[in-house]
């Protein structure tokens, strides 16, 4: 049994709902926004700045719900 063709009429409308497909908006608490990175060091010398565990651990979830 064929697949079902649908005619697209609307071109502009079917290109924005395309496009709107890969839009990701995440919502973030203040506190976890804080606590994202170490607080910046005024000199700029020395170790790069380290992530928190709350930023490791949001960003393995965003990784295994998207399926990365």
């Amino acid at each position: 049994m064929a697949k079902p063709k649908f005619k697209i009429t609307n071109w502009s409308t079917y290109n924005k709902a395309l496009k709107q497909r890969r839009s990701l908006t995440i919502w973030l608490d203040e506190s976890a926004i804080a606590a994202w990175t170490e607080k910046q060091r005024l000199n700029g010398v020395g170790r790069p700045l380290q992530y928190s565990n709350i930023t490791i651990t949001t960003v393995l979830m965003m990784k295994r719900v998207i399926g990365l």
